[in-house]
């Protein structure tokens, strides 16, 4: 179904886990960036970003005293929120009420800028997506159109509209708001017009809700094109708490069919907790030419705000891996020498490898890392050794990363008993792009499930 090396990236990143260390979320930050949280640290949820010149507009859900959020940057680390609302009037179509206006998207249009934002609709009740017009990236932003631009009310209205450009042609993504009505959910392409303001075809469905994990709804979405494949992000599941996460699906042609990936890119788990619920995405170019990933999380001081963080983003053979968000690789699916994949009770897979018994026993996996620096290497193992005398002792494996050995060369197992999995975190640095992690024998004997990387 995949050439080899997709096949390789997807036994590789087949499970988000836990443990992750905060500080992977940025690498090499500009002096003074606090890549242990936020990058903004208030409520800016559901961000889009675009550039115009060295400057970086973000904008947001509406806040205390603004329909729309709007804050600048030149490196996508430090924030300075603008003092003024962007869109200070909906359209007339639109309930002026505030608090329904969600996930906004902004655009250079060629003659200036388009904004589509997410209000509530007079006639049908539902959140629709309507359009307004600006010659600045600030703003004001004037409502244009006598009604709504897509507002499906049969399917629950429509929300979270992001832009996409192919060949000259623009399209809008938007999420039927079925969830408001005990709908389906799905997420749409619709061609327009290229300002935006008038649809020129009719939405074709590209994902919907069908995965355990995504609860009871997709949105958000966010679509790319990396390595000759689109990459479609997406969010699911509750917005409102620590469940809210963050995922993707693959295609070859514009319109799909798209394949989702088996686990979520982002979740609170991933990140170990240190993000809670990341979401609302958007994808940018950062000044050094390295890809960020943009999204909220809430807050964790119980103020009930949906913070602004920023990563590192890397495409493995067009697939994401976002840095500080952990990645599991299963080591059954790594390169074994001289040793054997068994049958193993509580392993996450049901298998692990043991047998690595012998001087030249190894076990050799690809990771791939969004950008080069420090990350943390967690080790699922197992130990049951014993000495001469039957007593447990702690076992050893040494450690190479492309070729050289870290500064310890060697990663840790106390006593656990056979198929008693714990985790043992080593530092190790790595290169952008693909690394080769080994691990072999050293003192006595201990089997490994899988490794986790962030």
């Amino acid at each position: 179904m995949f050439p080899t090396v997709e096949r390789r990236f997807w036994r590789s990143v087949a499970v988000a886990a836990t443990g992750v260390l905060a500080a992977g979320l940025l690498a090499a930050p500009p002096a003074g960036a606090d890549t242990a949280g936020p990058v903004m640290g208030r409520n800016f949820p559901d961000p889009d970003v675009v550039k115009v010149g060295r400057t970086y507009h973000a904008y947001a859900t509406n806040g205390e005293a603004a329909n729309i959020q709007h804050a600048t940057s030149t490196d996508l680390v430090h924030w300075s929120p603008a003092e003024t609302d962007p869109l200070p009037r909906l359209g007339d179509w639109a309930e002026p009420m505030r608090s329904l206006v969600w996930a906004p998207e902004v655009f250079a249009n060629g003659h200036g800028f388009t904004m589509h934002y997410t209000a509530r609709d007079r006639a049908s009740g539902k959140q629709c997506i309507g359009v307004a017009l600006s010659s600045s990236p600030d703003g004001p932003f004037l409502p244009t159109g006598k009604g709504p631009l897509v507002c499906p009310a049969e399917q629950g209205g429509a929300i979270d509209a992001a832009s996409h450009t192919e060949d000259g042609r623009r399209y809008l993504l938007w999420k039927n708001d079925g969830n408001c009505c005990e709908l389906a959910t799905r997420i749409y392409l619709q061609p327009v017009s290229s300002d935006g303001t008038r649809t020129t075809g009719e939405p074709v469905a590209l994902i919907g809700q069908d995965r355990e994990w995504e609860g009871k709804l997709v949105e958000a979405p966010t679509l790319v094109r990396r390595d000759g494949r689109y990459v479609l992000f997406y969010s699911a599941d509750f917005y409102g708490d620590h469940h809210y996460k963050t995922g993707y699906a693959v295609a070859s042609r514009l319109t799909g069919p798209y394949v989702k990936a088996t686990a979520p890119l982002m979740s609170t788990e991933s990140f170990s907790g240190m993000v809670r619920g990341p979401g609302g995405q958007d994808v940018v170019t950062g000044p050094d030419g390295q890809d960020r990933i943009l999204f909220h999380g809430w807050s964790h001081d119980g103020s009930e705000r949906r913070f602004l963080y920023a990563a590192d983003l890397g495409f493995a053979d067009g697939r994401p891996v976002v840095r500080g968000s952990k990645v599991l690789h299963q080591a059954e699916s790594a390169r074994v020498h001289r040793a054997v994949v068994r049958d193993a009770a509580e392993a996450l897979d049901g298998r692990a490898v043991g047998g690595i018994d012998h001087p030249d026993s190894f076990v050799e996996f690809s990771v791939f890392a969004a950008s080069a620096g420090p990350h943390t290497l967690t080790v699922r193992y197992g130990n049951g050794s014993r000495d001469g005398a039957d007593v447990p002792v702690p076992a050893s494996h040494s450690l190479t990363v492309n070729g050289q050995a870290p500064a310890d060369g060697r990663v840790d197992y106390p006593y656990t008993g056979w198929d008693n999995w714990q985790q043992a975190s080593v530092p190790v640095s790595l290169r952008r792009g693909w690394n080769t992690v080994r691990l072999t024998k050293d003192d006595y004997y201990a089997e490994l499930d899988s490794v986790e990387v962030a």
